[in-house]
């Protein structure tokens, strides 16, 4: 089974959706969005969101979600000024690992400008060895798989 295309990715596809300002700085030389600044919004909107539905703060908590793999594909050139709307979803648990996706929309437009991957595994603080994912982690994100698979996909698609 293949994997469906991402540019048939909508918003309501999403998990949660946040609006991000960009700035100046995240310009390079032709004018658009640098590709690094496309995993610091990833991972600023996931870092966010984990944090508020589960209350672990990771700057001290003693398992760690490290990321092990990244992949972006850009369908759209994005620049600054530009407030876009940056969407994640959970695509597969594992033990002590995640996988999620991210969908980057510009303003008023359904269709995706960016697609990232990102494998992420949970490790001990201190050996950085590999661990089961934390307790309030797993629910969260089993709970935000669940409440998709059960909300109806729009046809079409």
């Amino acid at each position: 089974m293949t994997d469906p295309d991402p540019r048939e990715l909508r918003r309501g596809d999403f998990d949660v959706l946040r609006p991000v300002p960009t700035r100046w700085s995240d310009n390079d030389m032709f004018g658009h969005l640098n590709n690094a600044v496309y995993l610091e919004l990833f991972d600023s909107v996931l870092n966010a969101w984990m944090q508020e539905e589960t209350g672990i703060d990771e700057s001290v908590a003693p398992t760690l979600g490290l990321v092990a793999e990244t992949s972006c594909r850009y369908y759209r050139e994005v620049s600054f000024p530009v407030t876009v709307d940056v969407g994640v979803r959970v695509r597969r648990t594992g033990r002590t690992s995640v996988v999620l996706e991210f969908g980057l929309f510009l303003p008023d437009d359904g269709d995706i400008a960016a697609h990232g991957l990102w494998a992420q595994v949970y490790v001990d603080r201190e050996t950085r060895r590999p661990v089961p994912i934390p307790d309030a982690v797993r629910t969260h994100l089993e709970s935000t798989v669940g409440s998709r698979a059960s909300t109806p996909q729009p046809s079409g698609r």
